[in-house]
């Protein structure tokens, strides 16, 4: 067994995550026929945070990238020429060639929300491995078709909710699964809201943007260069939810994980939302959501300090409450907080450790394990933000069956879980 392999191995039997992991541990010598080959489609903001996550592995090997943007494929190939001393590296325009290529093990898919989930299935089809973006895509059937997917294939499948990653997160759903709150009463979800934005005037298409691919299976609109900005596309309906999809998706899967449900869903959801009166950004701006439970803790969702929630999750119980947000964790009584790495025996449900998600992605491959967020938990977590935006839409309390994952009779519901129509020749890869 390698040194490294021992050293995470010792960590991962304790449960405790040091504050960082040495670089001959994570860079130690690999053999290039045991390195795993990674293809990026998208090199965004988030696609170039996650890529240089990977070059960080000594057993990952950066192979391929693909954007429809000169300008952001450039600097991801200075990147990698950064790490690797070679700009080396296959540059494509379109994921269906990247997918195809068999000397690929797995991709990396970073684009934005209104293309996840045909990239996303055209991989998993061409057995590719899939380190996945969030959230899942612009509705519960795109969602769906990307699980029957992975699960016909058999690939793994990581969800890039990171915070499942980090001490702290884990740490408040270990208190609360232990029962260290005592009876749960609520778990109180605020995130950043909506925004308003600029008209975005139309303005000519650089030669370093191709914008008929950028916008893709989306209605087609007029060009502007800051529609191309993640804080701006996020927040317009033509490609994406909004923040109670981008945003909420994060601190929604924690609530899931410290409420016990990574395998079902609420029974009932209701709530109400504004939206945007100007500008280009039309995506909904605030809300307040409730989800009910069968047999678990209600969640209250909102736009951060609407109802006096503040940004992060708050498990509340009987007994105290425990707040955590990236980088801190605070509780009504220090004396909660004790034993962070559950040693002491005083937690006996502990939960599956990663201390980093990239890496945690690779060992699921190379060890064919399922990873700390597979895809039955991305679509059980994004679907509530789905029915976050089904519910704003229906303008209603709805009801929801976990088991069958439908709004039962209520036709109007089941209608909005269908995928919108799609531009052009773009569609759904058939799964067969």
């Amino acid at each position: 067994m390698s040194h490294r392999r021992s050293f995470l191995r010792q960590i991962l039997a304790t449960g405790v995550a040091p504050v960082f992991v040495p670089a001959h541990v994570l860079r130690s010598q690999t053999a290039p026929s045991n390195k795993i080959t990674l293809g990026v489609i998208g090199v965004g903001a988030q696609g170039t945070h996650d890529m240089r996550a990977f070059l960080n592995h000594d057993d990952v090997r950066v192979t391929a990238i693909c954007d429809v943007n000169k300008t952001k494929i450039e600097n991801a190939r200075k990147i990698i020429a950064e790490r690797y001393g070679s700009p080396d590296v296959k540059v494509m325009a379109d994921f269906r060639e990247l997918n195809r290529d068999s000397s690929i093990d797995a991709v990396l898919m970073a684009l934005p929300v209104h293309w996840h989930s045909i990239p996303a299935t055209d991989a998993v089809l061409n057995g590719k491995h899939i380190y996945h973006e969030k959230p899942m895509g612009m509705s519960l059937a795109e969602s769906k078709h990307v699980r029957a997917a992975v699960r016909k294939k058999g690939v793994v499948f990581q969800f890039g909710t990171q915070q499942r990653s980090d001490l702290k997160f884990r740490w408040a759903c270990e208190l609360v699964r232990n029962g260290r709150l005592g009876k749960m009463r609520e778990i109180q979800v605020g995130v950043p809201g909506g925004k308003t934005g600029p008209e975005f005037p139309e303005q000519p298409v650089p030669a370093t943007v191709d914008w008929d691919r950028w916008v893709g299976p989306a209605a087609m609109p007029s060009f502007n260069v800051d529609k191309l900005k993640r804080d701006n596309h996020e927040n317009i309906t033509n490609f994406s939810l909004g923040m109670i999809s981008c945003w909420g998706i994060h601190h929604l899967d924690i609530a899931q994980w410290g409420n016990g449900t990574d395998d079902t869903g609420p029974i009932s959801v209701e709530g109400e939302g504004t939206y945007p009166d100007k500008g280009g950004c039309d995506a909904v701006l605030t809300w307040r959501l409730r989800y009910e439970y069968a047999n678990a803790t209600p969640i209250t969702f909102v736009n951060q300090d609407n109802l006096g929630i503040s940004h992060g999750i708050k498990f509340v119980g009987e007994n105290g409450w425990v707040h955590v947000l990236r980088g801190k964790i605070s509780a009504s009584d220090e004396a909660i907080l004790r034993d962070p790495a559950n040693k002491e025996g005083s937690m006996p449900v502990k939960l599956p450790v990663s201390l980093e998600h990239t890496r945690n992605f690779v060992d699921a491959v190379k060890t064919e394990q399922k990873p700390i967020c597979d895809i039955e938990t991305a679509v059980r977590s994004d679907t509530l933000c789905q029915l976050a935006a089904i519910t704003l839409k229906a303008k209603r309390k709805l009801s929801w069956d976990p088991a069958a994952e439908t709004f039962g009779n209520d036709d109007a519901a089941n209608a909005l879980m269908n995928a919108r129509p799609f531009r052009g020749d773009w569609k759904l890869p058939a799964i067969g």
